[in-house]
């Protein structure tokens, strides 16, 4: 099938809605409704069952719920509708969760329904991208591979800020690749603009793919030089008014009546924006973070050019990875002798580009790095894949083109057997099933170049996508069939990476590879938010009958994994605490007591970290401040602050355990002070195995001169 030249077949002289219904007039049949069957299985398999996850990432779930109940915490992204401290990103996610919750109530779908239809909006940007100048096989092919990618289907079933960021930065590569068609300014314009939201969606991270989005309109736009440059710089104004003016906001607010931004130590979002979550996360210079990368990424997993391919990453990612390297040479290399302007080089350059910049930042980046960061690759991956296929179907009947394919579908074949064998005892069958089928598929694209047997390349090719389709879309059967809480979730069946809920081992903080210093299965501090599978279960009182906790942690810390109801109240009695990593579980009982009289204040618990915070404010529905923010360890609010807001009684209770005495690297110990200064002042109870202080009836005089010291 010829590669059609964009905007083939009089589409564009039609308006857009009768684009968007029938498509290209020069479009078969088939392809219309394929299409909408591709963004209704999309839709399907990312909305399946979504609910099981209940709040999912109850850190940024409560600040939705926050955000509903006060425009001031939706403006700043604050945990709490108090507005002590924000969370540690730009709140452009949340924007969007909250306005559906607002709109249908806060619950785990409204929460999670806006990440699934990002989804489907991603993969359908991305066909069009690809269709621009590839057949609609290939378009279909790409938004398949994305759509079961299963970094994808995890995220994109996640309240975690990645689903918007992937989307808008899928819609300026669009962008920039109509721009480079036509040299029209608009779309340069809207490809800055997507960029500059993206930054409030996933702050620096955004900025990855800016390098090569300009290079590839600079070098390869069809106007004259400087008008390619005064393109760029109107582009690059609206990204910094699309993503600055809520930062001008923010640091022009007083500090007095905005709330403290979460993850900067001195209260300020250009700290955030460049320390914490910017050069930090690439030197691992992270001041406040509780790991820290070191050399070669100590806390955060080995760093190097293989770190896509490791037992972290590699089930999440790469499935397809080493096939979108070799067709992006391929392409380049068909496409040498093109001329500069040429639409096919110049997507083969972008989505090259955004999959190598972004890959090797991802590969070398020493500071806090998780495995869910790579579905940023996944358009990038499913763009090569199904552009690099099209251009060898072209060539399907020259004897390199088609040993050139048959490479690429025994090299992915014999991949995807190998991620399979990381997990010998989930559906060992698929792992035989995916390799045999990929040598019959390559040996069948081979025999048809050579034979006259030409008119069973359709059945090669269909052979091949299957076998190389199969391992990751078992993988997203996996995922989306399993419930996802917690703040780092992992992609895959169970034992699919050391990454299941941190560096270092399946489902916790243990193994070879945990925080630098720390002894295995424990963060800083000698908490352990979590445990690992595998290890032996104990039960400890509280828990219900049957119900385990796994050895090394501690009764009355949650683990993340105690179903929830569309609310997210626990339906366990007793509940845990929750860590750095999990939400609180709160019992009924608990529940009630901080639900008693709770209008006269303006928090009704106090508690270190955002996570064992969130977990007592979705319950309750009223404000629970979180002490030090995410790890415990930003100087919010500080003693002082905090024992003035005793002395007014705008907080009730303090909950002990969670993560007392936690402090980052770098980073304030005030939530220690705190801890420790509520410890000596009040009386503890204990109501559903969580440890309270009543901070309005204290033991003894509060007053300035009451300190740890004193």
């Amino acid at each position: 099938m010829p590669i059609p030249a964009p905007g083939v077949g009089g589409a564009a002289d039609r308006p857009w809605y009768a684009r968007l219904v029938r498509g290209r007039e020069a479009d078969a049949p088939w392809v219309r409704p394929a299409l909408l069957a591709l963004l209704v299985g999309t839709g399907a398999l990312y909305i399946w069952g979504l609910g099981a996850s209940g709040w999912a990432n109850s850190f940024y779930a409560a600040a939705v719920q926050a955000g509903t109940e006060s425009w001031k915490a939706f403006f700043f992204g604050s945990s709490d509708a108090g507005n002590s401290i924000t969370v540690d990103k730009t709140p452009a996610a949340l924007w969007v969760m909250g306005l559906s919750a607002r709109i249908f109530g806060v619950n785990a779908w409204s929460i999670l329904i806006p990440q699934a239809l990002e989804g489907v909006a991603t993969v359908g940007v991305l066909y069009l991208a690809i269709r621009r100048r590839f057949p609609a096989w290939a378009g279909l092919l790409g938004g398949a591979v994305l759509a079961l990618t299963p970094v994808a289907a995890l995220m994109f079933r996640f309240n975690n800020p990645d689903a918007l960021l992937v989307l808008l930065l899928t819609v300026a590569a669009y962008a920039v690749l109509r721009a480079q068609e036509s040299g029209a300014t608009r779309w340069l314009v809207l490809a800055g603009a997507c960029v500059g939201v993206g930054f409030l969606a996933k702050m620096l991270q955004a900025f990855l793919v800016v390098p090569v989005l300009a290079a590839v309109y600079l070098l390869l736009a069809p106007v004259g030089w400087w008008q390619r440059v005064r393109q760029l710089l109107s582009s690059g104004l609206a990204l910094l008014v699309a993503g600055g003016w809520w930062v001008a906001i923010v640091e022009l607010w007083p500090e007095s009546s905005r709330p403290y931004i979460g993850g900067s130590q001195h209260n300020s979002i250009l700290e955030l924006t460049l320390g914490y979550n910017g050069l930090g996360r690439l030197n691992g210079d992270e001041t406040g973070s509780v790991g820290g990368g070191g050399p070669r990424g100590r806390g955060w997993g080995a760093t190097g050019w293989d770190r896509m391919f490791s037992a972290e990453m590699g089930g999440q990612i790469s499935w397809l990875l080493p096939a979108a390297l070799i067709l992006l040479v391929v392409g380049l290399w068909s496409t040498r002798r093109a001329p500069r302007t040429d639409p096919a080089r110049a997507a083969l350059v972008l989505w090259g580009g955004w999959l190598l910049g972004t890959g090797l930042t991802f590969s070398y980046m020493a500071g806090i790095f998780h495995a869910y960061y790579t579905i940023a690759l996944a358009p990038a991956i499913a763009a090569l894949v199904a552009m690099g296929a099209a251009l060898l179907w072209e060539r399907r009947r020259m004897v390199r083109a088609a040993a050139v394919a048959a490479l690429t579908v025994a090299v992915s074949a014999w991949w995807s057997h190998h991620l399979l064998g990381r997990t010998p005892d989930w559906h060992p069958w698929l792992r035989h099933a995916v390799l045999i089928g990929g040598v019959v598929g390559a040996l069948g694209v081979f025999a048809v170049a050579l034979t006259a047997l030409r008119g069973l390349a359709p059945v090669a090719a269909g052979v091949s996508a299957v076998a190389l389709l199969a391992g990751p879309a078992g993988y997203t059967w996996a995922t989306v069939t399993t419930a996802q809480r917690g703040s780092i979730p992992s992609a895959g069946p169970a034992g699919a990476g050391f990454g299941r809920g941190f560096p270092g081992g399946p489902g916790g903080f243990g193994g070879p590879r945990g925080f630098p210093g720390v002894p295995p299965g424990q963060a800083p501090g000698g908490q352990v938010p979590g445990g690992q599978p595998g290890a032996e279960a104990q039960v400890f009182p509280g828990a219900p009958d049957g119900a385990g906790r796994t050895r090394g942690q501690r009764p009355g810390m949650g683990d993340g994994t105690a179903p929830q109801d569309g609310g997210g109240t626990a339906r366990r009695p007793g509940g845990g605490m929750g860590g750095l990593l999990n939400g609180s579980t709160p019992g009924k009982e608990v529940v009630a007591a901080l639900k008693r009289d709770a209008g006269r204040y303006t928090w009704v618990a106090a508690s270190v970290g955002s996570n064992s915070a969130s977990g007592y404010q979705l319950a309750t529905g009223d404000p629970v401040m979180p002490i030090g923010g995410f790890n415990g360890s930003d100087p919010s609010p500080t003693l002082d602050e905090f024992r003035k807001l005793v002395r007014n009684g705008r907080i009730h209770y303090f909950i002990g355990g969670g993560l007392d005495g936690m402090r980052g690297m770098g980073g304030g110990n005030t939530a220690q002070e705190i801890a420790t200064w509520v410890e000596r002042t009040f009386t503890a109870t204990t109501v559903d195995g969580v440890t309270l202080y009543d901070l309005t009836a204290p033991e003894g005089n509060v007053t300035d001169e009451s300190s740890p010291n004193a």
